[in-house]
């Protein structure tokens, strides 16, 4: 039964970046400003363009590794960092910077635990370990 629940907090964790890339890409997708938006909105937190399809690529591409399961420690160790670079760097200078600070911190610490345990039930990782 653990094992199942080690799959489903891989899932839920993966899920948060998966739904917020989907969500930023209907929104960048949906007019033709949209993309520059977004750009603004990273801007306006300090960042340059080029942050902008970076932040896509890392949270669809790794976001989906960990969702399957695909070079897992690899997926939540730069997840992990990520959410961390979004705490301290965007996530404060909002009105509830604070607790959105703490909840991306714990998703790290989160992430953090699943590459120590990496070795789970339901990954393509453990479908290619069991082949060899």
């Amino acid at each position: 039964m653990n094992k199942y629940m080690e799959v489903f907090a891989r899932i839920l964790l993966a899920q948060i970046f998966l739904i917020a890339v989907f969500i930023t890409l209907s929104q960048t997708t949906s007019n033709p400003e949209g993309y520059q938006a977004y750009t603004a909105y990273l801007a306006a937190h300090g960042l340059i363009g080029v942050f902008a399809p970076l932040t896509i690529f890392i949270q669809l591409v790794f976001g989906l590794g960990l969702f399957l399961g695909f070079k897992t420690k690899l997926c939540a160790y730069v997840l992990a960092v990520y959410a961390i670079f979004i705490a301290l760097f965007m996530k404060l200078q909002e009105v509830n910077g604070l607790i959105l600070t703490l909840q991306y911190l714990a998703i790290a610490g989160g992430l953090i635990m699943v590459a120590l345990h990496d070795k789970m039930a339901c990954s393509l990782d453990n479908l290619k370990r069991n082949k060899t």
